[in-house]
């Protein structure tokens, strides 16, 4: 278990502290609900989590077969519904090595229904609120 302690420092701010290691995030609100949009936005995080996610299992799939994928990428985009509010759309780009055929591209796509964070986004994840 990873313990995230956050706390709210005004002016729409947050700021995370990872448990284990003292590693320091800043959120802030995004302009289009209120905020400055000085730093990523908690919902910034989420779909940097997918992508970081996505990536990580690929890499982890490139060891495992020994091919070479520094230089991977994906870019991707947040689309916002409304009534509630919320992520209603990820669009993921993903950049692949040069050298990848299509048959190794389509071999590593599999991460991304494989990636922790895409099977969290359900609507049937339990949420246990503690309130202290």
């Amino acid at each position: 278990m990873t313990a995230i302690t956050c706390t709210y420092t005004g002016d729409g701010e947050t700021e995370l502290v990872h448990g284990p290691t003292g590693s320091t995030i800043q959120t802030d609100l995004p302009p289009d609900n209120g905020g400055k949009g000085r730093r990523f936005s908690p919902t910034d995080l989420l779909a940097a989590a997918f992508a970081s996610c996505v990536l990580t299992i690929m890499g982890k799939m490139a060891a495992t077969r020994k091919e070479q994928f520094e230089g991977a990428r994906v870019e991707i985009e947040k689309r916002m519904a409304q009534n509630p509010r919320r992520v209603g759309e990820f669009v993921l780009k993903i950049t692949f090595p040069a050298h990848f055929t299509p048959e190794q591209k389509k071999f590593y796509q599999t991460a991304v229904n494989a990636c922790p964070v895409h099977q969290t986004l359900r609507e049937d994840v339990k949420i246990t609120v503690e309130v202290r």
